[in-house]
């Protein structure tokens, strides 16, 4: 069923690749050593990282070039199902042995109907012009009890033209997020802001960025963390703030089940499942 990879890994394609909302600039960017996003696992750690050993299946949705599969792989043993339509971030996947799926989840494949007891959409939401469509979609590869947990930019006051080289449709505050959850049969268990104290870089980032129009010029400028020096510096301050704080962050994590999760759970239990 699945073509060979050109590369050491094996994508299975269970449809076609297409073109996504991303910059592909960003994947030559983004590394585990980055300081953001080794910052945005450690928050997840500590918002989910009991959910992570308790589940039996998990995936990523949007996994891209597989910086949070390869993550959890070294810190918890797992594997993390990772889908993405987006071909060349697939083919740079870095995760050792989580499968690799090019999958568009609106296909509903019935082999993975209600199977995972977390997926993780991890800045994907905020590229996505549809949201209740996507979710919908999404919703049907989770199972009866199980989590999504979402991270998306946080505070549309901070949109500049990053997010829009990037392909932000839009950034969010809890309320957003919570009320297009809530509108798709979710409910929020857990969350925080992050990042509070990158706020003065990204106001920075902001101004700096007025006016540019190449897209690579922006990523590299508004991404990049310029040298190892400057990535060791970023990745201390960013560790400056409690969590969870509900006050100010740049990016906002939260986690939700199904609204009738406690009636699926008993029902489960009474059936044996």
């Amino acid at each position: 069923m699945g073509i060979p990879d050109k590369a050491n890994r094996a994508i299975e394609y269970l449809s076609p690749p297409a073109l996504v909302r991303m910059a592909e600039h960003w994947f030559e960017i983004a590394s585990l050593d980055h300081f953001w996003v080794r910052r945005r696992f450690a928050v997840l750690q500590r918002l989910a990282g009991h959910r992570i050993l308790a589940a039996r299946e998990l995936a990523e949705v949007g996994c891209g070039h597989g910086l949070l599969q390869r993550q959890i792989e070294d810190a918890y043993g797992k594997e993390v199902w990772g889908f993405d339509l987006n071909e060349s971030a697939l083919r740079q996947n870095v995760s050792h042995r989580s499968k690799l799926c090019c999958y568009d989840i609106f296909q509903r494949d019935a082999a993975l109907h209600g199977r995972f007891d977390a997926i993780f959409l991890f800045d994907v939401l905020e590229h996505i012009s549809d949201e209740s469509a996507f979710l919908q979609a999404l919703l049907f590869h989770l199972f009866s009890t199980g989590s999504v947990v979402v991270n998306v930019p946080a505070g549309q006051w901070a949109h500049s033209s990053y997010d829009d080289a990037a392909g932000h449709v839009r950034r969010y505050s809890i309320f957003s997020l919570q009320g297009v959850m809530a509108a798709n049969g979710l409910v929020l268990k857990q969350w925080t802001y992050w990042g509070l104290p990158l706020v003065p870089s990204l106001m920075m980032r902001k101004i700096w960025l007025f006016g540019k129009r190449d897209q690579s010029e922006i990523i590299a400028a508004g991404f990049g963390s310029r040298s190892s020096v400057v990535n060791r510096m970023m990745a201390f301050l960013s560790q400056l703030e409690w969590l969870p704080q509900k006050f100010l962050g740049t990016s906002l994590m939260a986690i939700f089940e199904r609204a009738n999760q406690g009636t699926l759970s008993s029902s489960a239990k009474t059936s044996g499942v």
